[in-house]
């Protein structure tokens, strides 16, 4: 059964909307849209009015594309205003074998137990750790025997005011929200490998005009921080340094910026404000101008993971993904910061139908929240909409309701009653306590819910 998804990227310099078709967790690209930002500032919505109608362009170009009319989406919410705390669930588990109802009741258990602040609402909850009996970091405790769980949480919130601000502009763009991840969690999802996830990753996603740090360790997110500082940034920078417009010293950051090599090379740039003369500038102001701002954005990144305490967790290192990455010599500036720690650059994951122009580390976030639609969250996460996320099959959710004959003798007196059953049945003698022994006996994987049954077995034990 195939699933037509819209996703849509509110990034502080672009929009970007895909739709797509999801089939048995696979993804086939239909079409895609992107659109300037207007009316967001530094991952908030700042003009409701300028927002929608970005959002509203880059949606009709994706729907004209795919030939769709879709008409709900799941969104990216920025980190500026996101926040996390930790919670913990227990439960009893009567029936003895783990079921989904009551990994969702330990889930929904952890989440009562939070103490969420009133302005803010959940976006996320995220299992990082189940504990069974006191045995420990259980991958998946779906259908193991057990008197007790206990689960760790990491819970992601974000204030109401930004997400409702954002729920208008997305609804005055036509379009309802069905879904709602976190920026970092989303780009996390399109860059991380299954062998960084089980070691310990760092995710940064350096943008237009913010910069996200998410930490996956174990099963799931356990940290997310947010910089208001991204490429938008030194292109400021060059254009005060340099007096030159906004345009010009965007172009000189794409052409010439390099971490790496500096250069005695002078280029003749367009002043501000006068249009007759230019102005000679040495490759060298412009190489310090962005060396010194992405040093200062990655160092105060590093302050972040040491702040997190989980940095002796990450063992498979750094990511680094986002349109800033684009800056040559941006991974071994990040390799000096980050000591130790091996560092790559990461693309988004190649899904079918991935259009050329979305085969860049600026669109891992629009590409993970396909993913994360297709599947890709974490096992047993508790959504914006408060649903328990998993990959279980849901008949399995009854299962605890089905009392199973578990010991030799009992299946093998069930199946004595089976037989007997039709002797019996021909001649019923009511003084013949011997006609209820058997009629007593449960079918397997029944329980004995007959009332004269009952009245019988109590009179037999009286008597």
């Amino acid at each position: 059964m195939s699933d037509t998804v819209l996703a849509i990227d509110i990034g502080s310099t672009k929009i970007c909307a895909i739709i797509a078709e999801i089939e048995d967790s696979k993804v086939q690209i239909q079409g895609h849209g992107i659109a300037k930002s207007q009316g967001i500032k530094k991952g908030a919505i700042t003009n409701i009015e300028l927002a929608s109608k970005a959002i509203k362009k880059a949606i009709n170009d994706a729907k004209r594309i795919a030939g769709s009319n879709i008409t709900s989406a799941t969104v990216s919410i920025s980190n500026a205003y996101a926040k996390s705390l930790n919670s913990t669930g227990v439960v009893n588990i009567p029936h003895k074998d783990i079921s989904i109802k009551e990994i969702n009741r330990v889930m929904q258990t952890a989440l009562y137990n939070a103490n969420v602040p009133n302005e803010y609402e959940v976006v996320h909850v995220l299992p990082y750790n189940f504990r069974v009996d006191d045995q420990d970091f259980i991958e998946d405790p779906f259908g193991m025997n057990a008197s007790r769980m206990e689960v760790d949480v990491n819970i992601i919130m974000t204030q109401k005011s930004n997400l409702s601000n954002l729920k208008k502009a997305v609804r005055s763009a036509g379009v309802e929200i069905d879904g709602i991840v976190l920026s970092g969690y989303a780009s996390a999802i399109a860059v991380m490998d299954e062998d960084e996830k089980e070691l310990g990753v760092a995710v940064i996603d350096l943008g237009g005009q913010t910069s996200n740090l998410v930490i996956h360790t174990g099963n799931s997110i356990r940290y997310n921080d947010f910089l208001g500082v991204g490429s938008n940034h030194i292109t400021n920078d060059l254009s005060m340094a340099l007096h030159t417009p906004l345009q010009i010293a965007e172009n000189v950051k794409v052409r010439h910026g390099n971490l790496v090599e500096t250069s005695n090379e002078v280029i003749e740039l367009p002043i501000i404000g006068d249009e007759e003369n230019r102005n000679g500038v040495s490759l060298e102001i412009v190489h310090s101008v962005i060396f010194s701002r992405v040093e200062e954005a990655l160092m105060i990144l590093a302050k972040s993971l040491e702040k997190s305490a989980l940095k002796e967790q990450i063992g498979a290192g750094i990511i680094l993904t986002g349109g800033m990455t684009k800056l040559k010599g941006i991974r071994e500036l990040a390799q000096s910061i980050f000591p130790a720690m091996p560092v790559r650059i990461a693309y988004p994951h190649n899904i079918e139908g991935l259009f050329d122009e979305l085969k860049d580390p600026a669109y891992s976030t629009v590409i993970g929240l396909l993913l994360y639609k297709a599947g890709e969250h974490t096992q047993y996460e508790i959504n914006f909409q408060q649903e328990l996320l998993h990959s279980k099959d849901v008949y399995e959710e009854n299962l605890n309701d089905i009392k199973i004959a578990n010991t030799v003798s009992e299946v093998e007196e069930s199946k004595v009653a089976q037989v007997s059953k039709k002797e019996k049945r021909q001649t019923v003698n009511t003084d013949n306590t011997e006609s209820i022994i058997f009629d007593d006996l449960p079918d397997i994987g029944k329980e004995n819910n007959n009332p004269l049954k009952k009245l019988a077995n109590w009179a037999k034990q009286l008597f």
